[in-house]
């Protein structure tokens, strides 16, 4: 029979191999996970294996101290959360690939990711990324996210379909290659069979989600691939196209820190929730969910 989400005080001492009275004494700590229902101590059982494997004798100790710096792929939902939380995480955020080396390198604490797989139909596989050699990674679900065409608002060129991206003249806007909508356009084109070559690039990458969609509404370009809340936010048309996962990698020991727990727990906040459904393109059902824990 299946272990419950949350478990009792007992049958956490049970799971963890101690008595109870030292799980209280650990309670008392502030050392291990746990919240308190009405006066009862209720242990989420996925939180109580990160704080095992966090322990673990023998993994691999840091000898500097890692910056607590938030890298890779940008999301306005999150960039807000990390200002209104009061996490103190810095933001540098240019693209999930540079948030995968940084994350690597020990120059950052978090990166965000959406890279799409086209070989295994999934999202942030760490493996494929070259994560699976850190034996402390773990992802952790932000966000899913609504990825799609944005045009300008009154839509001049009637484009209705990814393969008018193809029109001659048509000018799409286009992210750095390896920030995590490249791959996923990448793969987009080859699946219908247009020649990315072909295509009229935009002179200069956009940088970010919302400056892709700026480019688009100051009329840089005709076309381009993001997500629908960077669309709502500069008032262009929509046309969803696939839904992604928008994850979070950091080593173990760093899930437990003060930054990261400010922020989620800043996430299960109504005033969080109004902000995501105001955004629009947020499906934030899963979030805080350990997608992958080595």
């Amino acid at each position: 029979m299946p272990l419950p989400a949350y478990l009792t005080t007992a049958e956490a001492a049970e799971y963890l191999r101690l008595k109870e009275r030292k799980v209280y004494d650990l309670v008392s700590q502030g050392v291990i996970p746990c919240v308190r229902v009405t006066g009862k101590l209720l242990f989420p059982r996925q939180r109580l294996d990160l704080w095992l494997m966090n322990h673990l004798e023998g993994d691999d100790a840091v000898s500097t101290p890692i910056p607590p710096v938030l890298a890779g792929s940008q999301d306005p939902l999150l960039e807000w959360a990390v200002k209104e939380s009061g996490a103190e995480l810095a933001l540098l955020c240019q693209g999930s690939g540079d948030g995968v080396q940084r994350l690597v390198d020990g120059r950052a604490m978090l990166a965000g990711m959406h890279i799409w797989h086209e070989e295994s139909q999934c999202y942030n596989d760490p493996a494929t990324l070259g994560l699976s050699g850190m034996r402390d990674l773990v992802l952790i679900r932000w966000a899913k996210r609504q990825q799609g065409l944005l045009l300008a608002a009154d839509n001049p060129h009637q484009l209705v379909r990814l393969e008018d991206i193809a029109r001659p003249g048509i000018r799409v806007a286009h992210r750095q290659p390896d920030a995590g909508v490249s791959h996923l356009l990448q793969s987009l084109l080859a699946r219908h069979r247009i020649d990315a070559k072909q295509l009229r690039w935009a002179v200069h990458p956009s940088l970010s989600e919302d400056d892709l969609a700026l480019a688009i509404r100051q009329g840089e370009a005709d076309i381009g691939l993001g997500i629908e809340a960077a669309a709502r936010r500069q008032g262009l048309a929509f046309i969803p196209l696939q839904q992604e996962h928008f994850d979070l990698a950091m080593r173990r020991r760093h899930y437990f820190e003060p930054a990261m727990q400010r922020l989620l727990a800043f996430a299960r906040c109504e005033r969080f929730g109004q902000r995501a459904e105001a955004l629009g393109g947020y499906d934030i059902s899963e979030l805080g969910r350990v997608v992958y824990n080595a």
